[in-house]
């Protein structure tokens, strides 16, 4: 029995758990299959205030397959990976320190901890996955490799996130689709 059930077409808002902000995603199927997932967010306030947009192709299998990822105050970044574990700029420029990471963490957005999780289809039996993640900062979307851990601990609804370089982690609640309803302390979804 599948852990998730099939996801054609999808919208999702969060909230963060403290502070303002919003992000609003729409998953839909991608054109030659796969899916697109599209969102804005937004928050912060004063100094700290950030808009951001983002898009990443997933292929049938969840892998990234591109990502595009924008501020509303100029930088951006866009990546492509033509196979598993290899990446390359927008343009074609080969990016070797990304070698190896298979999914993608945008800091702004708990919709990046789904991927691992449906790719993978992790249950418990499977024990601790440990991934290699493109992490995209939301300050200066400049990506580097991130070692994070992830365990099922109720197959389709509860996932342990941990971070493997300062042992921060979080227990998120997921929905039907494998998009999480609750990550403690950082994201809340609201619709």
């Amino acid at each position: 029995m599948p852990l998730f059930r099939p996801l054609a077409s999808r919208t999702a808002r969060w909230r963060p758990a403290e502070g303002e902000g919003l992000e609003h995603l729409d998953l839909r199927p991608a054109q030659g299959g796969g899916l697109l997932a599209s969102a804005v967010v937004i928050g912060g306030t004063g100094a700290d205030a950030f808009g951001l947009r983002y898009r990443i192709r997933l292929g049938d299998d969840w892998r990234v397959r591109d990502l595009a990822v924008e501020r509303t105050d100029g930088p951006s970044l866009g990546l492509v990976s033509p196979e598993p574990g290899l990446w390359r700029t927008a343009d074609g420029a080969p990016r070797p320190e990304l070698d190896g990471c298979i999914d993608v963490d945008i800091q702004a957005t708990p919709f990046t901890n789904t991927l691992p999780i449906r790719r993978l289809g992790l249950t418990r039996a499977m024990g601790i996955a440990e991934l290699r993640m493109v992490y995209v900062p939301l300050d200066t979307l400049v990506p580097f490799p991130d070692g994070q851990r992830y365990a099922a601990l109720e197959d389709g609804r509860r996932y342990r996130y941990e971070a493997a370089d300062d042992g921060f982690a979080a227990e998120l609640v997921l929905d039907e689709d494998g998009l999480v309803l609750d990550y403690p302390g950082l994201f809340r979804r609201v619709f």
